[in-house]
């Protein structure tokens, strides 16, 4: 997947952007794994600042995938993540949470930061978090209200990966979602298309 990556970039890329991404990969492997390779305790690797740089060389419509490619060239872990995604602006927090399906293999790495986008009202974050890593690894009370955070925030809940699979048959995803509905609907609003649609989704898979 990150050939495939860096190829399309490659194609994509004017020749200064491009040389900036394999001189980014470059530093970025030559950090990975060895203790004598990294930097002083006060010191930021110098990966770390092109990660925070990818959208001024690159462009923000490349940023993602640049930074998705440098988290795996140099083989980010868990204390990693975490800290670009402390530190880091929303776009980079999204990018961290964009790459967790390829770096985190662990559910303990990722699903904290998973859980703090859930609960900020950013749309961009939210759905970033709701990819195939929540999919796998949020369980199911979380799941549940990650659905419902879409639907108070509008974030349109087609960003949630695996939405299928992991509403089908949920008695009591159908429940708080029929809650929700009659919530608003006490109140004069509206009651989201995206919620009708959720909870038809809930009904069991008829056997054939």
């Amino acid at each position: 997947m990150t050939t495939s990556t860096r190829e399309d970039l490659d194609a994509r890329l004017g020749a200064p952007a491009r040389a900036w991404l394999h001189e980014a990969l470059a530093e970025a492997a030559r950090t990975t794994g060895t203790p004598e390779d990294a930097p002083g305790p006060c010191a930021v690797p110098g990966w770390e600042l092109r990660f925070a740089a990818a959208g001024r060389h690159c462009g923000q419509e490349h940023a993602d995938s640049v930074r998705t490619l440098l988290l795996h060239e140099a083989g980010a872990d868990a204390a990693t993540l975490t800290r670009l995604y402390r530190q880091g602006t929303a776009a980079e927090r999204r990018a961290v949470l964009l790459a967790l399906p390829l770096l985190s293999p662990d559910p303990a790495a990722g699903l904290p930061l998973v859980e703090d986008a859930l609960r900020t009202n950013d749309t961009r974050l939210i759905a970033a978090a709701l990819g195939p890593y929540a999919a796998e690894h949020l369980d199911p009370h979380s799941w549940r209200h990650a659905l419902l955070k879409c639907l108070f925030t509008g974030v349109p809940v087609d960003c949630a990966d695996g939405l299928e699979r992991r509403t089908r048959g949920d008695g009591e995803l159908a429940r708080m979602l029929g809650d929700h509905a009659a919530e608003r609907t006490a109140a004069g609003r509206p009651v989201p298309t995206d919620l009708h649609r959720v909870l038809a989704l809930t009904s069991p898979t008829e056997e054939p």
